[in-house]
């Protein structure tokens, strides 16, 4: 999957310049003229790095990033601040907000391509690529912590995945660790003595081999000092204990752009499928928001002009299915997609109680779904 890059500012020069500045890279550029829509665009794509003007209306660039950080899906976004005040003091008032980086405006294309590139890696287009890798594929993670019953946890934790977990407890052996293999993706203790959590990041990150090997932090969620650290240093994010393993899959999935779609959505006689599992929570409406339009739109492209959103695993319809629900069938009305949703009665019930999915076309079972396509 091609790494995101969202520029927000009220400049179409500015907008300009920078989705110019990376045209020469295999990359996706969004753009936002404000925060409003900066947040709205940042929320639906998930961008691996936001490029953000201080100065805007409706919504200026520090309020933005105040509720970046608030939001838990989006706070660990890095952000590069744009300004064009170089004083002493503003610079200070930019490096507390607890961005990644800053530009004074005016700069230069390669400037931009520069800061940017410190973040996330930038391959010129052409390059060969190989298949995207998917969350059922195999992977190699280190986690660094003195307390092995940490590790352990971690292991039991992703012990029905495909992946591998290796323990160290000290930045010497994980060092070591990495010279002999290279991990996919490392779990570092914030809290290791002598500040080597934070000793080792900077190791990796200047080392060649390892600089672009995610690093997640490991924190008690009452720390809110090293958290705020870590974050400040570049951290790909932190993950507080007790571990959440279903919101840490999702966010390993997320940083090393895994495929989870598989899980959600098939093509079935010609017919799009986007089945829910029973178990809906935040991290799955997140995942299939994250994949819906891209999907969709690889359906129409392939000639498909039916959808059909599956819920006969749910046993219950709350507000965060009615939204994902009407984003999908906003898509379907946009792009002349067919659609019908397959429930049970009390799920077909419990959607009618909200007013906005009041008139989806229920069925019960997809041979139904196909039937009703075929009635016209």
């Amino acid at each position: 999957m091609k790494p995101k890059i969202l520029t927000v500012d009220d400049s179409k020069t500015i907008r300009l310049i920078v989705t110019k500045a990376f045209k020469t890279f295999d990359c996706d550029v969004f753009e936002a003229a404000n925060g409003v829509e900066g947040l709205a665009v940042a929320s639906r794509e998930q961008p691996d790095v936001i490029i953000l003007d201080l100065t805007m209306p409706i919504m200026d660039g520090a309020e933005m990033l105040s509720k970046l950080k608030t939001h838990p899906d989006l706070r660990n976004i890095p952000v590069i601040m744009l300004t064009a005040e170089a004083g002493r003091e503003n610079v200070l008032k930019i490096a507390k907000l607890g961005v990644r980086d800053y530009l004074i405006k005016p700069f230069k294309e390669e400037l931009i391509v520069e800061r940017v590139g410190r973040v996330i890696d930038l391959k010129p287009k052409g390059e060969t690529t190989v298949r995207n890798r998917r969350f059922d594929d195999p992977l190699n993670l280190l986690v660094v912590d003195d307390k092995p019953a940490i590790i352990d946890q971690i292991k039991s934790g992703f012990g029905e995945t495909t992946w591998t977990t290796h323990g160290r407890s000290q930045t010497g052996e994980a060092v070591d660790y990495c010279s002999q293999q290279l991990p996919d993706l490392i779990l570092v203790s914030l809290s290791l003595p002598d500040s080597g959590g934070f000793t080792l990041f900077q190791m990796l990150k200047a080392s060649s081999k390892t600089k672009n090997v995610p690093v997640f932090g490991l924190s008690v969620k009452t720390a809110a000092d090293e958290q705020a650290r870590a974050q400040q240093a570049g951290f790909q994010g932190v993950i507080t204990k007790p571990i959440d393993f279903e919101e840490l899959k999702s966010k390993i999935a997320r940083a090393l752009h895994l495929d989870t779609s598989y899980k959600y959505f098939e093509q079935r006689e010609g017919v799009l499928v986007l089945k829910l599992p029973a178990t809906f929570t935040t991290n799955v409406a997140n995942e299939v928001t994250h994949h819906l339009r891209n999907k969709v739109a690889e359906a129409v492209d392939a000639g498909l002009d039916r959808m059909v959103l599956d819920l006969s695993q749910l046993k219950a319809a709350d507000v965060s299915v009615i939204k994902l629900g009407l984003s999908a069938m906003q898509l379907c009305q946009d792009l002349s997609l067919k659609h019908r949703v397959i429930g049970s009665e009390a799920v077909s019930k419990e959607c009618r109680n909200y007013e906005e999915s009041k008139d989806w076309h229920f069925v019960a079972s997809f041979e139904e779904a196909v039937a009703a396509f075929k009635q016209g």
